[in-house]
């Protein structure tokens, strides 16, 4: 009722007044409340503080002077006054700012990256199939047998892309749709914050978050293997959006059947369409990098794009990481590119005919790039999972491959310090023995270390 707050100075003037209060009394206790507002005929008052022994005291010694007054000044009969701390309501805001995003996502809350639409990926001989499939649930989302839709591939190859333009493209045919794409990491760090609340109310939340959208798409879905809590809320989501009709699309660096989890999950992500994304062929790469130069309104030659073609043919990543050096080189170095130039820039990345030396430098070149971080992220201090974990097995392979001493390691990384680098060796020793997907990984960098 809007009245109270235009009586509200009366209102505690009558009350200093009416019970004889002292000066220094209402000018500690009264005077600083502030009316709120009224629900459920219950009347809300704000104390300006966080102090829990002042809402005692308030609430013991002056709800009923409150109560009189307000309904002998309104005229109405007040079932209760109820005092509340300030921090009480900034926490409403908070879960109301939550709630709001929970039940409209939408494309500014969805998790797309503007950069990832249908018009903006180069179609190959190497993703053709992925492409058409991505396409066709677009268009019909949840209705075709493409439920779920399950991309798998190396690292770099484009299925964050395809997944993020599905999801605009159905928001920009259906803006009422609900979008949400995640990593395996944002979904399991989410679970891990509900249980550490013990908080019903926020696993109540998580679920209506995950579970009323229309499109559903996880990223990097073999890193939710071995984390049983995630993987059983994982479980039962994926349930719950399948039988409603809803679109799932997951993403993984291997097939179905590769990952080490129960046959449940297994035939779950075969129910609808497997599709593969390769390697690109030199012509792909060709066309990858000729839009990479036009998007980025760079002139550059034919024969240097032929050039990083020829010679890098792992993923879209590095293609157009060698481009950007390749600009960078010139720049710097205040040159008109060419050929011999570009073989200049790349030196460190390109030996067509020898086997790289496995250095520290080269093994954290490597390591960053297979997981899709930079050098300069590994080397940092930040403690991310995403950083810790190739960081550490930097760490491994640096004490495993070369022949440098724990403190060569530890200044190659950022200076981290002899303990830092000892204790991330330990670490990553002890996990590949229990961790099948972490060894996999770990073997599958040595080989891009040491091809022979």
């Amino acid at each position: 009722m809007p009245d109270i707050a235009s009586k509200w100075e009366f209102i505690k003037n009558q009350i200093f007044e009416e019970y004889g209060l002292t000066k220094v009394s209402y000018n500690t206790w009264i005077n600083p409340l502030k009316f709120h507002s009224v629900e459920n005929n219950k009347v809300y008052i704000v104390i300006p503080d966080d102090n829990n022994l002042k809402l005692t005291y308030i609430t013991k010694s002056f709800t009923d002077y409150f109560k009189v007054t307000i309904s002998e000044v309104m005229n109405h009969e007040y079932d209760d006054v109820i005092f509340m701390l300030e921090k009480e309501i900034e926490e409403e805001k908070k879960e109301a700012v939550i709630e709001n995003k929970v039940y409209n996502i939408n494309s500014e809350t969805a998790n797309l990256n503007a950069k990832y639409k249908f018009d903006t990926f180069v179609v190959g001989a190497n993703n053709k199939m992925a492409h058409a499939a991505s396409l066709s649930v677009a268009e019909n989302p949840g209705t075709s047998n493409y439920n779920p839709l399950y991309i798998y591939g190396e690292s770099g190859l484009g299925k964050t892309h395809l997944m993020q333009a599905i999801g605009h493209y159905v928001l920009e045919t259906n803006p009422d749709k609900k979008v949400l794409y995640v990593t395996s990491e944002q979904f399991t760090n989410e679970i891990v914050d509900c249980l550490r609340s013990g908080n019903a109310n926020s696993i109540n939340k998580f679920r209506d978050k995950y579970r009323t959208v229309d499109l559903l798409m996880i990223d990097d879905v073999q890193f939710l293997i071995g984390k049983e809590a995630t993987q059983e809320e994982f479980f039962h989501t994926f349930n719950e959006l399948h039988s409603s009709g809803k679109q799932i699309i997951l993403s993984s660096d291997r097939k179905p059947n590769e990952l080490t989890v129960d046959e449940r999950f297994i035939g779950r992500f075969t129910m609808g369409l497997s599709t593969f994304i390769e390697r690109p062929d030199y012509e792909t790469r060709i066309a990858i990098l000729m839009r990479k130069a036009e998007t980025s309104n760079i002139n550059i030659g034919r024969d240097i794009i032929n050039y990083i073609a020829e010679n890098i043919n792992s993923n879209i990543r590095t293609l157009e990481g060698a481009l950007n050096r390749i600009i960078a080189f010139s720049k710097l170095n205040k040159v008109e590119m060419n050929v011999q130039y570009a073989e200049e820039a790349l030196k460190d990345l390109i030996s067509p005919n020898d086997n790289k030396e496995v250095t520290p430098k080269y093994i954290i070149e490597v390591v960053a790039e297979h997981y899709g971080v930079t050098v300069e992220d590994i080397i940092s201090k930040k403690r991310t999972a995403e950083i810790s974990l190739p960081r550490q097995i930097c760490m491994y392979l640096c004490r495993e491959m070369t022949d440098v001493s724990l403190n060569e390691i530890g200044a190659a990384l950022g200076n981290k310090d002899h303990a830092t680098i000892l204790h991330g060796v330990k670490k990553i020793e002890n996990d590949i023995t229990s961790n099948k997907e972490l060894s996999n990984k770990v073997e599958t960098i040595k080989k891009k270390l040491s091809p022979n």
